[in-house]
């Protein structure tokens, strides 16, 4: 049992909804929350619609494997993010097409919508590329979620933070829906962005909201 409660079961049926919701493909992305030990992580080459509790492995927190099964080649991505941020539940990581459409501009998500204010700040960066299963993607994807709840990947795709699987999965789909948003209005001209005192206002009305 994960700390919040959440099982391997749990972690399965949030990888299999980011499928059904088409914000993975294939064995693209993977999902994990923290447990005592360390977390339950979606094993390496599962893929979302056949993925099951028997997919998900249980690691120390290092992302070394308490058991059998192999996690995720990233799952050392998953554990730096834990380690660096405590109050972190659980972590949904994926190829979704918008966020990677943006992350492969090697640009970030600006301030043109105040919804963009809810990830945490001003705007949702995008860390530098570099290789997949490398530590050093852990370091810079740590560094791109300072003070954040998201952030892209140049070349790869998201990486969304959440107290619960529910959480992370809710902020996943919002990303995606914003970098959506985002891509139609440059395509149809220059999006007017928020103006400082506009940020400070609205972050302000986070705060309080809802």
């Amino acid at each position: 049992m994960a700390e919040h409660g959440e099982t391997a079961e749990a972690v399965a049926a949030t990888y299999r909804r980011l499928g059904e919701l088409g914000l993975t493909f294939a064995g693209a992305g993977n999902v994990s929350c923290r447990t005592p030990e360390g977390m339950f992580i979606t094993r390496s080459g599962c893929t979302a619609h056949a993925v099951t509790a028997a997919d998900v492995v249980a690691t120390d927190r290092m992302g070394k494997p308490l058991g059998p099964g192999k996690p995720s080649s990233e799952a050392f991505m998953h554990a730096d993010i834990y380690a660096a941020y405590p109050a972190t539940g659980a972590i949904v990581h994926a190829h979704s097409d918008c966020c990677t459409a943006l992350a492969c501009l090697g640009e970030g998500l600006p301030p043109f919508h105040y919804m963009v204010l809810g990830f945490g700040g001003a705007d949702v960066r995008c860390a530098p590329y570099v290789t997949f299963g490398t530590p050093e993607l852990g370091r810079l994807a740590v560094e791109a979620l300072r003070d954040r709840t998201a952030c892209l990947l140049a070349n790869h795709g998201m990486i969304c933070l959440g107290r619960s699987l529910a959480e992370a999965l809710d902020t996943a789909v919002s990303l995606e829906t914003l970098a959506r948003q985002y891509l139609l209005a440059r395509s149809a001209g220059t999006p007017r962005l928020l103006t400082d005192d506009e940020i400070a206002a609205s972050i302000e009305r986070y705060r309080t909201y809802g």
